[in-house]
């Protein structure tokens, strides 16, 4: 990504005729923020002086130390093509700060770089990540709410007039390619209404920043297509849900450490110790990686989502692929994430388990090549493959019970972290759903 300097800022600024400026940040369960200040503001904010208050975010800080500051990472400033009538807004991407002036504990985004810095003492430069990230468009109704409606009936790779999504998709792309991003792909997926648009992999800080970005374009867009885009896990029953998929490699001064010609499968040792690291905590992570009520529903055997913790190069059922594309482009694929996570702190346990893996070189279990989907709970057991947490609940208490992956959140987002997901599993565990009523009501 382009660096720019206090000055390069300011001359955009006043060459794009930017008249608002958000400073964006994300809190602890992935929501984007933002402080929206004036250009005449931009000279404070530049100068790490603009404040905000913390006790109002979730998973923050309590009333009695709300003052924070923003600290716009200047490489981020992108300024959003749709928004060009009265003069153009712009964003910047924000660290947050404690009053005293430290790096704040519960920034999602400060605590990836903590782990980051974990990374490089290994003698490792770089983790990058290419993402792919899949929601569902939806038709809103005359209010302008969304409805269940899905806005094609399209399925994997189709195109128009089957995917009328298509313009509303090329339209996301486009706004996307004008912020600097490259896309790889976009594409129709498996479930009617669903798409995916891939991007170019970047390093980590870089590509989750890119997500949130990402997320943002593409609701904003599909409204002005009268549409509803929603990234939830799995907003139908019966049909694939949404993941996004996480492609990711190490990198030591440009050379891939996942790579070795010689090795087999052409992989080398560090790449068998990260995918060991994964597997042996993926179970403890899931909640991070997959943290939502709904995210346990797009989880399940027949719908092309991991459920099993096991890797194959070939196979698409185990929780971690290693595609095809070897020299860089080397990658380690797991599968379960899904677009509700955090991106920021996925990526933090995702590396966390795979340094432990490295760390302590652990060997995994041979790759798994057949379908899992069709093997009985017998032969898994005898594989060696045990399942995903089927429930949020059950996710929550394998994490809680994982020093690594609570080390790879921090204390303070573990603690906010773990609180308002067991409100939220409360909330779902006393609510009476539809299903219930419609099973028991005459039989009872």
């Amino acid at each position: 990504m382009a660096k720019f300097t206090r000055e390069d800022i300011k001359r955009l600024a006043a060459e794009e005729n930017v008249k608002f400026i958000r400073l964006q940040f994300t809190d602890i369960l992935g929501t984007i923020k933002n402080v929206e200040i004036p250009v005449s503001q931009l000279e404070k904010a530049l100068d790490n002086k603009m404040m905000f208050d913390g006790s109002s975010i979730e998973g923050f800080v309590r009333i009695e130390e709300s003052d924070m500051y923003l600290y716009p990472d200047l490489n981020t400033w992108v300024v959003f093509p749709w928004t060009a009538e009265k003069g153009k807004v712009a964003r910047l991407i924000c660290d947050i700060y404690t009053a005293e002036g430290n790096p704040f504990d519960g920034d999602p985004r400060n605590n990836l770089r903590r782990v980051l810095k974990e990374m490089e003492e290994l003698g490792f430069t770089d983790f990058n990540l290419g993402p792919e990230p899949e929601f569902f468009l939806f038709k809103l109704d005359e209010k302008g709410e969304p409805t269940l409606e899905l806005n094609d009936q399209g399925g994997y790779f189709d195109f128009a007039p089957t995917d009328l999504g298509e313009n509303c998709r090329r339209d996301i792309v486009l706004e996307l390619e004008e912020m600097g991003f490259e896309i790889e792909a976009s594409h129709h997926e498996v479930a009617p209404g669903q798409h995916e648009i891939d991007f170019k992999y970047a390093d980590a800080l870089t590509a989750c920043d890119q997500i949130q970005t990402f997320k943002l374009v593409v609701k904003t867009i599909a409204r002005k297509h009268g549409l509803h885009a929603t990234f939830m896990p799995k907003p139908l029953y019966g049909v694939n849900g949404s993941g996004m998929h996480m492609n990711l490699s190490l990198f030591t001064n440009g050379k891939n450490a996942f790579f070795e010609p010689t090795g087999d499968l052409e992989m080398s040792d560090t790449a068998r110790q990260f995918i060991a690291g994964i597997l042996k905590h993926a179970p403890s992570f899931t909640a991070v990686t997959n943290p939502t009520v709904n995210s346990y529903k797009r989880l399940v055997p027949g719908y092309e989502a991991p459920c099993y913790v096991a890797w194959s190069a070939r196979n698409r059922s185990p929780l971690i692929r290693i595609p095809a594309s070897r020299g860089l482009s080397t990658r380690v694929e797991v599968r379960s994430v899904d677009p509700a996570a955090n991106p920021y702190l996925a990526m933090a346990v995702l590396l966390k388990a795979g340094l432990d893996g490295i760390k302590n070189k652990m060997t995994p279990p041979a790759p798994v090549d057949r379908n899992i989907y069709v093997m009985s709970k017998e032969e898994r057991i005898e594989e060696g493959i045990i399942d995903l947490p089927a429930t949020l609940a059950q996710a929550l208490d394998q994490l809680k019970s994982n020093e690594v992956i609570v080390s790879g959140l921090g204390e303070h987002i573990f603690e906010h972290f773990i609180e308002a997901k067991e409100i939220e599993w409360d909330m779902f565990r006393t609510v009476v759903h539809p299903w219930e009523r419609d099973q028991y009501m005459s039989m009872y």
